[in-house]
């Protein structure tokens, strides 16, 4: 006879366990709880059947899998978050009690923990790290724009904003900015690091409040493990990149308002000492043996140096001997017809390298008072170029508006005309290129520079479209509008204007006539001759032309099709829809809903762009 099973003791009760007797097992509280969740990457799971999971009671609650509360109960934070939890009884009692150098004495050794080995547990590779920074990179300049208060410490933002500065000073460096998108939400940036994709979302540079139902702790028990990410990612990167991290912080630049610039990116020292000499007062002494040894690889070093100066020398005897070779492609003996094709040195360095990462590196921009300096200059300087600002917006400008090198004014302030403007201010005006922020954007997403007359000041700008992979089949403002549907409105309009043109009775004429024209080809089908013939004489009879009965004998035989092809497309979706499972089914549902919702902005926003244009056509017509 097999084992029996008790009840709660086997399958899904004991697969899962719930919140309370999580917290229970584990002996914290329940903030401590959801704490620890956090830093481990441990959150609640849906098992398939709530009853069984729960021991047969249906009361809602949230599952934890067993085996990761079993994890959780050897987890070294928790050991520190109980003995905070004991250091917070003893400082209470003793500032109770008066007893101020006791409270003193342990505030000094108040239990911290770090973070360190939980990094090192959830990214076991540092390309995983890179690939999962994009959250904490919008966290740390969220943080970063956000006022300090009771909550949120002001050392706390400070830590945001170097972090974020830090960052933005690798990409300039590294100029692995590939894209950017000016939304209403913020400014989307995307980079290529270690051939990851990073994305990233910055707040404009608003006053911005925390609003009071934010549970504030959440947010800042996931900073505290995106501030430990980052500081471990930078430092490898700036390692490989060759750079001093963390970047020395010019305080007096800072207080200015310098920003970024107020960091200086300085270069390793990446001399290595040859010999480690040791202490004249060294205990330990030197025998005849581990002289001899010594002797013999100082010799065997300084041979080995020999070889390698022998082999440089005739290595480079080889490269200036092969300069003028060429690889020449024989045919393949198996193969005679075809040709090797081998990548060759020469063949490779005669490959254009991308010059997108230096876009802007032939030109020097100076901003407006008006627009945002830490957005463009960090724009400018991911692509290569030098940009100056005035003082208002900071200190550390290299460039003076009076420089003969500016090539572009970026500026988002309407076109006025100086009355007072010297001689020598309308010539440099003149050579200068006068764009809007947005011109900066697009050229990054394009990959190239684009026509500055289209952004000049004052102008009507291009719309402005998301470079982020859109769904297929979005709305494209740039696009003309598809053949079928320009012919149908041109033929429309056409019409209408006719009708505008004519008088009351040539209206009343007109509108008779297409609805015996539209009367006449409902009946028509396209394999019966003598229909058509009929709803011909029709229409000839009520005084309509050949060829706007063509248009309507076509409009209705393209409806008729996509009826019919409609509902063959409905009847095959009704059969698959049988063979789906109920959620199956509610799911496909909601997918098509989705569709159709989509499908309606679409029409609608190509409806109202046929509107402007034809109002556009209407009022060049009247002028």
């Amino acid at each position: 006879m097999g084992r029996l099973k008790q009840k709660g003791k086997a399958g899904a009760a004991k697969a899962y366990v719930t919140r309370s007797s999580a917290v229970k097992k584990l002996q914290c509280s329940l903030a401590d709880f959801r704490r620890l969740c956090i830093l481990k990457g441990i959150f609640p799971r849906e098992p398939r059947n709530k009853k069984k999971a729960n021991k047969g009671s249906t009361a809602p609650t949230s599952f934890y899998y067993a085996k990761d509360i079993a994890y959780l109960a050897h987890e070294p934070v928790l050991k520190k978050l109980r003995e905070h939890k004991a250091f917070a009884k003893k400082i209470s009692r003793a500032l109770g009690r008066g007893e101020w150098s006791t409270a003193k004495n342990l505030e000094e050794t108040k239990p911290t923990y770090r973070l360190d080995h939980i990094i090192k547990e959830r990214y076991p590779t540092f390309v995983d790290a890179v690939r999962d920074i994009d959250d904490a990179l919008c966290m740390i300049f969220l943080f970063a724009s956000l006022p300090s208060n009771l909550r949120v410490s002001s050392s706390l933002i400070a830590n945001c904003a170097r972090l974020a500065a830090e960052w933005q000073l690798y990409v300039m460096h590294s100029h692995s900015l590939s894209k950017v998108f000016l939304s209403i939400k913020g400014i989307y940036y995307q980079a290529e690091v270690m051939e990851q994709t990073v994305t990233w979302l910055v707040p404009y540079q608003f006053t911005q409040n925390i609003p009071s139902d934010v549970d504030v702790r959440v947010m800042l028990t996931f900073l505290e493990l995106y501030q430990t990410l980052l500081g471990f990612v930078f430092f490898k990167l700036y390692t490989d990149a060759g750079l001093v991290y963390p970047p020395p912080l010019d305080t007096s630049k800072d207080e200015s308002g310098a920003g970024v610039g107020a960091f200086n990116l300085q270069e390793t020292d990446r001399s290595v000492p040859t010999s480690v000499t040791k202490p004249a007062n060294s205990a330990k002494k030197v025998s005849s043996k581990e002289v001899r040894q010594t002797i013999k690889n100082i010799a065997a070093d300084s041979a080995a140096v020999d070889r390698e100066n022998e082999m440089d020398v005739d290595y480079e005897d080889q490269i200036s001997a092969d300069a003028d070779e060429e690889f020449v492609a024989h045919p393949s003996t198996s193969e005679p017809n075809t040709v090797a094709a081998l990548p060759t040195l020469h063949s490779l360095s005669a490959v254009p390298l991308p010059n997108s990462t230096k876009l802007f590196a032939p030109y020097t921009f100076f901003l407006s008072r008006e627009t945002s300096r830490p957005v463009f200059e960090f724009l400018v300087r991911s692509f290569g170029g030098r940009i100056g600002w005035p003082a208002s917006s900071g200190s550390g400008s290299p460039l003076l508006e009076t420089d003969e090198s500016i090539t572009h004014v970026i500026i988002d302030r309407p076109l006025v005309v100086k009355p007072n403007e010297t001689t020598e201010e309308r010539e440099r005006r003149l050579r200068r290129k006068y764009v809007q922020p947005q011109w900066v954007a697009d050229c990054i997403n394009a990959g190239k520079i684009l026509l500055e007359d289209l952004y000049a000041q004052g102008a009507t700008l291009p719309p402005h479209l998301s470079p982020f992979g859109e769904r297929e089949g979005a709305y494209d403002p740039t696009i003309g509008l598809s053949g079928g549907d320009i012919m149908a409105n041109g033929e429309e309009s056409e019409q209408e204007e006719e009708s505008d043109a004519g008088g009351e009775g040539d209206e009343d004429e007109n509108t008779s006539t297409s609805g015996v024209a539209r009367v006449a080809t409902t009946v028509i089908v396209a394999d019966d001759p003598d229909t058509l013939r009929a709803a011909e004489l029709t229409a000839e009879a009520a005084g309509m032309d050949y060829g706007a009965f063509e248009r309507e004998v076509k409009k209705s035989q393209q409806k008729q099709k996509s009826s019919d092809t409609r509902a063959e497309g409905d009847g095959e979706q009704d059969m698959n829809k049988m063979l789906m499972s109920n959620r199956q089914r509610k799911l496909y549902e909601r997918m098509k809903h989705g569709e159709r919702k989509r499908a309606a902005e679409h029409a609608d926003l190509e409806e109202k762009r046929r509107r402007i244009q034809k109002e556009k056509k209407r009022k060049a017509q009247t002028t």
